[in-house]
């Protein structure tokens, strides 16, 4: 095998085998065992010429697939001429570098694939950091089988005096190299993620926020654009998206929130890419709600759904309710549709409701938009608010949000009667503004007034109530 051969994963226009190796007890979709490795090597703009299958009990130790399908493979390599063998299974160090051996041409497993389409599509800064640092650590442990030149290396100046002696090996310089690396980027990345943690935070604080999360290719995009006017890129190929984008989406009567639009999960995602990637998705961990989009016209839509729910959970996206919306139902036969709701009626993830939509024909949408804005209204009631008159965006957004019936200007403090809904007080707490309902003050107040009891209401009742607010 030539020298350099695995620095260059460049994978478009090159053609391919696709080997997937199904072990006992993993997920195999019987119609077409191939069907997403093919979509993951055509988005990565490969030509596939030719499968190889095999099912094991556990994989063989040098080559991952067996004695006979590594001639077989080998064969079919040497009959097509093709210059990349892409598995849909992990492989170790020492496995790519025996298959690379023995077919003569470069082997990729699943995550460096996936790594490789995130590479040739982050745009961001941000992106960029993440998908070198998640190269970065993917390649570390493999350098050993990665490369050949592992002579040793003199010490010192390169003549004379004190250059004898044992040296280094190339591999340990490698090594330290990727480390510094490593160090630079992720200092870099924690500086540009910092500034997006703080613009997270501010929306969150001055909007209520919604995000789209779902599997690759569930329609995400189509329809984060059929509710806003966000004009987000909507292609039918995985991983269309890969920034999240974030636009207003009017529920109706002039209710606008921010609806975010979010990278597609995929099943195996590498757990690198998980952890490099958790910043692009702190819209959805800090949403007040998340949308979860399933392609309902897809046969594996369960196992899609389920996939979503574990990365949410592996994220830190799990306590927000959740709303499970089946999209692309266009897509269906009548009958279909009309098991939709049967086949759905128990899910994982306790989702708050199910509805069924298409971003094409715009059906369901309005009952979707509806739902949602009952839900950040919550229970209407009306009491009087008071506020320090200094907390003129608070007052603003009462002005907007919700009904103001009266207002009185007591010294420093302002009084509204109002009327709204516990979603939008919850909005002015979560901003840290300091408010007062009926003598209490902060969550306990808010609990008092939509009728929640407690312990903690007990104890702001205890506490006798301040002429003045200051933040808690």
């Amino acid at each position: 095998m030539e020298q350099g051969l695995r620095t260059d994963v460049k994978l478009q226009k090159e053609s391919a085998v696709l080997v997937a190796v199904h072990l006992d007890g993993e997920f195999v979709d019987e119609v077409d065992p191939f069907a997403e490795l093919r979509s993951l090597a055509q988005t990565a703009g490969v030509h596939v010429v030719a499968t190889v299958e095999q099912s094991r009990r556990q994989p063989e130790g040098r080559s991952y697939i067996g004695k006979g399908k590594l001639e077989e493979l080998v064969r079919v390599v040497g009959e097509t001429g093709a210059k990349v063998v892409l598995f849909d299974n992990d492989l170790a160090p020492s496995q790519i570098q025996n298959l690379e051996k023995a077919t003569s041409c470069k082997v990729l497993d699943r995550s460096e694939l996936i790594l490789d389409i995130f590479a040739n599509r982050a745009s961001t800064r941000a992106a960029i950091l993440q998908v070198e640092i998640a190269q970065l650590e993917y390649v570390a442990p493999r350098l050993r089988a990665m490369w050949s030149h592992l002579g040793q290396v003199t010490g010192g100046a390169p003549m004379g005096v004190g250059t004898r002696g044992p040296g280094e090996q190339q591999i340990e310089i490698d090594r330290r190299i990727v480390k510094r690396r490593l160090s630079t980027l992720k200092r870099e990345l924690d500086e540009v993620l910092a500034r997006r943690t703080r613009e997270v935070a501010a929306r969150r604080a001055e909007h209520f926020t919604t995000c789209l999360v779902g599997y690759t290719n569930a329609g995400k995009s189509s329809l984060f654009n059929a509710l806003t006017d966000g004009g987000a890129f909507a292609n039918d190929q995985l991983f269309a998206t890969l920034v999240t984008r974030v636009e207003g989406w009017d529920l109706g009567d002039g209710d606008t929130i921010l609806l975010g639009d979010t990278v597609g999960f995929i099943r195996n995602l590498p757990h690198h890419l998980v952890a490099s990637f958790r910043a692009t998705l702190e819209d959805a961990i800090h949403a007040h709600l998340l949308l979860v989009v399933v392609d309902a016209a897809d046969r594996n839509a369960r196992l899609q759904y389920e996939t979503v729910c574990d990365v949410l959970d592996e994220i830190g996206a799990s306590t927000q309710p959740r709303m499970l919306v089946l999209n692309q139902v266009d897509r269906l036969s009548e009958d279909a549709r009309a098991a939709l709701r049967t086949e759905w009626a128990t899910v994982p993830g306790d989702p708050l409701g199910t509805f069924v939509v298409s971003a094409v024909t715009r059906e369901g949408l309005p009952d979707l938009a509806r739902a949602v804005k009952a839900l950040r209204e919550g229970d209407i009631k009306e009491f009087d608010l008071w506020l320090p008159a200094a907390q003129g965006k608070a007052i603003d957004f009462l002005e907007r949000r919700a009904t103001v019936l009266d207002r009185e200007w007591v010294d420093d403090r302002v009084r509204l009667r109002i009327r709204a809904g516990r979603g939008q007080v919850d909005q002015l707490l979560g901003g840290g503004v300091p408010l007062e309902i009926n003598g209490l003050r902060g969550k306990a107040a808010v609990d008092a007034a939509f009728g929640v009891g407690g312990e903690e209401r007990d104890r702001a009742r205890a506490t006798p109530p301040h002429r003045r607010l200051h933040p808690e």
